[in-house]
């Protein structure tokens, strides 16, 4: 184990091309090959271009905050496809764990019904490239933005206890598409419909003239 934890990315950063990654998934009831490069992403055969991609890992199956999340992005999904992004879950289990696992009754601890892809990244290649591995084997709870050009806007990585914000990485979305589309910067808790402002000293004033 440590010799992949050696091997593992050092030099992920955001502004750069995201890694790419291939890997078999629970998609539906089945199984079907998920691939990612370079802003392109091919589901089964589906391939979709130039959409924004959430990445996120999660530590295990079966497991206890990790149905939360996987959930509640599963029960939000619609509004990532509105904005034109698509939700990919991975963990170091195999498929069929995968699967038996949303075979599994929700109020058993199992997942039911996901919509989106679930990747097994069973020898640890996805997790190590995103530089998420921990020592004991499993990924830390990193979630990855990556837009339609196939480059890394944002990533956090959390330790293992404390589940994360399905608002929030929306929000972010919503944010590099408005500056992406108009060419502005969002201020702290930016969300849709909040002023924007220039990103130069003479423009951001009009701003920060209204800042009390």
């Amino acid at each position: 184990m440590s010799d992949i934890i050696d091997q593992c990315c050092q030099h992920l950063q955001v502004g750069q091309p995201a890694p790419a990654f291939k890997a078999t998934a629970v998609v539906g009831s089945g199984f079907a090959e998920v691939q990612y490069e370079n802003g392109k992403l091919t589901v089964g055969d589906q391939q979709f271009t130039g959409k924004y991609v959430v990445l996120f890992f999660y530590p295990l199956d079966f497991t206890f905050v990790c149905p939360t999340e996987i959930i509640a992005f599963s029960d939000r999904l619609d509004e990532f496809e509105q904005i034109g992004a698509k939700v990919l879950g991975v963990s170091v289990d195999s498929e069929f764990s995968h699967l038996a696992w949303k075979n599994t009754p929700r109020n058993k601890g199992g997942l039911g019904d996901i919509r989106y892809p679930l990747l097994a990244d069973i020898t640890k290649q996805i997790a190590c490239d995103y530089n998420v591995l921990l020592d004991n084997g499993v990924a830390a709870r990193g979630i990855f933005i990556i837009d339609g050009k196939g480059i890394l806007q944002s990533y956090t990585v959390n330790n293992l206890a404390v589940g994360r914000n399905v608002d929030e990485v929306l929000r972010l979305i919503q944010g590099y598409k408005f500056v992406e589309e108009h060419g502005e910067v969002c201020p702290a808790n930016w969300k849709p419909g909040d002023k924007t402002m220039k990103a130069d000293p003479v423009g951001s004033q009009e701003y920060f003239k209204n800042v009390k």
